[in-house]
């Protein structure tokens, strides 16, 4: 076995792996603030650039990703829930062999382990399942085996929702989150792979100007590609919701998006408003290595969410826009950071 921990008993720790990461990192801070902070933070932290989402949060302890099952073996009766954010994320990556190890294999551990120490998991799932989406975007289970994704990132996460459901013994209470295009504070680090918003509000400080990607279809007009932004505020509080009404009966695959697809272009103009510049919008061309696989619509169907009690309104795309452009973006804070 690796390291030892040494922690005070303690009956209502959270696990959420990805903790370093966007979405991770933002619901511990979400979870600070409703005054949660008996945390389990799970990542790789040897990334510097990851570090600072972390630095503020209130936790009890910081476990290696590579070390979490010695750990959890040992305090499993302490724990009371575990959020399964971490993953790789990067829709361009080829390397099958690294989703496999990272997104498929540790995600059945995790679920092993949580049927049997009999703990509650929420885990990260992706609208990336949907393809190019022939079939649309309802998060029925009986969808599940016909869906085509158009990477090997969404191949890796419809492989474990599939895997998931075939399974004979589930935790007590169960969900898989498919997240549509979330954005908001602590996609620092994220690179090529961060949102629209956050390339928008670089790109027009350092030139005035964004360039969008050029639509290669001739049905959809420049910048009228079409996607289901969802601020990772909202993500936090669903997350946190499912927490408090683990229910056996809802267990399953759940679409989590703000139930509103909107245009690229919509997105472009909502920061540049956020930041209280004229706009200067172009397009360039959608590059190679990603046209072919680009999905030009995305937008969850919300009913089976709704259908479990879940009525708390989403953010507007100019609100979150504005939130994370003037509370986030402008000053480089994170959330966790402040009050925010």
């Amino acid at each position: 076995m690796g390291q030892r921990y040494s922690l005070p008993y303690l009956r209502a720790m959270i696990v959420i792996t990805g903790a370093a990461g966007f979405i991770g990192s933002a619901l511990a801070a979400h979870l600070n603030a409703l005054r949660f902070n008996d945390l389990v933070l799970v990542d790789d932290f040897s990334r510097e650039d990851k570090a600072a989402n972390t630095s503020d949060l209130r936790f009890t302890a910081k476990v290696e990703r590579s070390e979490f099952f010695d750990w959890l073996e040992e305090h499993e009766r302490q724990v009371q829930f575990i959020f399964h954010l971490g993953a790789r994320t990067d829709t361009t990556e080829q390397n099958r062999a690294l989703f496999d190890e990272l997104n498929l294999s540790y995600s059945k551990t995790m679920w092993e382990r949580c049927v049997a120490y009999g703990l509650p998991l929420v885990y990260a799932s992706s609208a990336a399942t949907y393809g190019g989406g022939e079939h649309g975007y309802r998060d029925d289970h009986d969808l599940v085996e016909r869906l085509r994704p158009l990477n090997p990132y969404g191949d890796s996460k419809n492989d474990f929702d599939r895997w998931a459901l075939a399974q004979p013994r589930a935790p007590y209470f169960w969900a898989g989150l498919k997240f549509f295009n979330v954005f908001g504070p602590n996609e620092y680090h994220k690179g090529r792979m961060a949102s629209v918003v956050f390339h928008t509000f670089n790109k027009v400080n350092a030139t005035g100007e964004m360039k969008l990607f050029r639509s290669h279809r001739p049905d959809v007009a420049d910048g009228h590609q079409a996607r289901d932004f969802v601020y990772v505020k909202d993500v936090a509080r669903v997350c946190t919701w499912l927490m408090h009404h683990r229910q056996p009966a809802s267990n399953g695959l759940y679409n989590l998006g703000s139930g509103r697809a909107r245009t690229f272009l919509d997105l472009a103009r909502a920061t540049f408003a956020a930041m209280g510049v004229p706009e200067n919008i172009g397009f360039v061309d959608t590059p190679a290595d990603i046209r072919d696989t680009y999905q030009y619509f995305t937008e969850a169907d919300l009913s089976k969410l709704r259908g479990i009690g879940y009525d708390a309104p989403f953010h507007s795309l100019e609100d979150a826009v504005t939130d994370y452009v003037q509370h986030y973006l402008q000053s480089g804070k994170r959330w966790g950071q402040s009050s925010n």
